[in-house]
């Protein structure tokens, strides 16, 4: 029964972005780990033929170094350095690869040594002279800053301590701004239209990469779906929301659990 409803989203969802109105970029949200979410997504990929795609997940240098040979071999796609570490999960995005061959490839990932090396310094001094321009350089209102904090808690099964979770906000940020400055970076060259492969959480508009990229190119029109699993929507806000069944999964806080 699973299986009909993963092939009933997916028959929904051919020709949706079609009907999408125009946009320099697509920002397609996804659950990480819900391979139904990456179909739909090489669908709208499919659709939309942008100029370029930029991954959340994978190395700038990876990006750059995706030879035309590689654009039409799966098993090549799906080996490079997803997440950077060489993840499994490279499977699951190697079709959004395939769906757009002719476009340009952007990697924003940020591995652990870049966010120490940030936390060291500040994520305003490691971002660099555009810190102000994309709204890294101010502190958040202190509303929002207490809500991250919480999300941020909830997502680490409150294991988190207190003194962690401004750290890990600031990470989120660092990452949403380095996202955005990725993808102005392949709209400026490529003209686009820009399709952006991440998660649910940097695909929000009211807290995620929409809000520094818009900040720094307020003349980008940016459109974001977020994807949601069974009748759950992902936080935030979006201009759409799709929906998928859930992924199977352990429970990620079954560690944490005691006896």
């Amino acid at each position: 029964m699973k299986y009909l409803s993963i092939l009933i989203s997916l028959i929904a969802s051919a020709g949706f972005a079609q009907s999408l109105p125009q946009a320099d970029v697509y920002i397609l949200g996804e659950t990480h780990d819900n391979a139904a979410h990456h179909a739909k997504q090489a669908d709208w990929v499919s659709d939309l033929s942008p100029k370029a795609l930029v991954f959340e997940m994978l190395p700038a240098e990876a990006a750059a170094n995706i030879a035309p040979e590689l654009r039409k071999d799966e098993v090549a796609l799906a080996a490079l350095d997803w997440w950077g570490n060489a993840s499994p999960d490279g499977v699951l995005y190697a079709p959004i690869l395939l769906a757009a061959p002719e476009a340009k490839v952007y990697g924003a990932h940020i591995n652990r040594e870049t966010t120490r090396a940030a936390m060291g310094v500040g994520i305003a001094a490691h971002f660099g002279a555009e810190a102000e321009a994309y709204g890294l350089a101010k502190p958040l209102p202190e509303a929002e800053q207490t809500a991250r904090e919480a999300m941020q808690l909830a997502a680490h099964c409150d294991a988190l301590p207190a003194e962690m979770l401004p750290v890990m906000v600031d990470v989120q940020r660092l990452r949403d701004a380095g996202l955005a400055r990725a993808t102005a970076q392949a709209l400026a060259e490529t003209g686009g239209p820009v399709a952006v492969i991440t998660g649910n959480g940097h695909a929000r508009k009211d807290w995620g990469m929409p809000v520094y990229l818009i900040k720094a190119h307020s003349d980008v029109v940016v459109y974001s779906i977020g994807q949601g699993e069974d009748e759950t929507a992902p936080e935030g806000e979006f201009d759409h929301i799709t929906y998928s069944p859930a992924a199977e999964r352990e429970d990620p806080c079954a560690a944490f659990a005691k006896d």
